[in-house]
């Protein structure tokens, strides 16, 4: 009969990150979904904004699929950071293509972006999500029920799924934990539209969201 101990000692534990990975490999076969590379993110704001769009956003023990964002170009655009902050030129200069950028709006908010270096450079905000995994953890961050309320909006989404200046500058392109995962042969109707909350550039329909998603943080004008 076998000894218990030694059948015990010969058991394999596994992290929690390394439980994750294997759960994230899995889903993503299961539903032809592979992470988005940096290729990806070397093209221009615009494409990359629009193409954002059905890609679903892990974040640790929370996803959601992305329903809204807008887009800013490093050029020419008195909207985007890169405008009127040294800081926000000096990122791009130091950063791949993928990388998280970071920053509190208001001193109110985390907002969620990801630089876009090679055809054209920018970034694009993430504005809203619909949660898919880990809505309780949301629920638990946000405070709130509603299913439709949890992420719809860039400072409810960074909220709901613990984002900080602690990711700031995080490469979005390598780590299963915290990536865009898609799946090439889906396809959805994309609403472009003005983009929120700014006075300068304003007329530029950079803003693209999943037409009819109720997650959005606002319907299209």
């Amino acid at each position: 009969m076998a000894n218990p101990s030694n059948a015990k000692s010969h058991c394999r534990s596994f992290t929690k990150r390394q439980v994750f990975e294997a759960y994230v490999k899995t889903a993503t076969s299961l539903t032809k979904k592979q992470l988005v590379r940096r290729p990806f993110f070397q093209r221009d704001p615009l494409t990359c904004a629009r193409e954002l769009i059905g890609t679903e956003l892990i974040w640790g023990d929370c996803s959601g699929v992305v329903v809204e964002v807008e887009a800013y170009a490093a050029i020419d655009d008195e909207a985007a950071h890169t405008f009127t902050r040294p800081s926000a030129r000096s990122f791009i200069e130091r950063n791949k293509a993928g990388a998280a950028y970071v920053y509190f709006n208001y001193g109110v908010h985390w907002m969620l972006n990801v630089l876009v270096k090679g055809e054209a450079n920018g970034f694009v905000l993430i504005r809203a999500i619909e949660p898919r995994r880990g809505v309780e953890l949301m629920k638990r961050r946000r405070g709130v029920e509603d299913l439709r309320q949890l992420c719809s909006g860039p400072g409810k989404l960074t909220q709901a799924l613990g984002i900080s200046d602690r990711h700031h500058e995080m490469d979005l392109c390598v780590d299963p934990l915290q990536c865009f995962v898609s799946d090439a042969e889906a396809t959805f109707d994309i609403v472009a539209d003005k983009r929120v909350g700014i006075s300068r550039s304003a007329h530029l329909p950079w803003r693209f969201t999943l037409r009819g998603s109720p997650f959005v943080s606002r319907a299209p004008r």
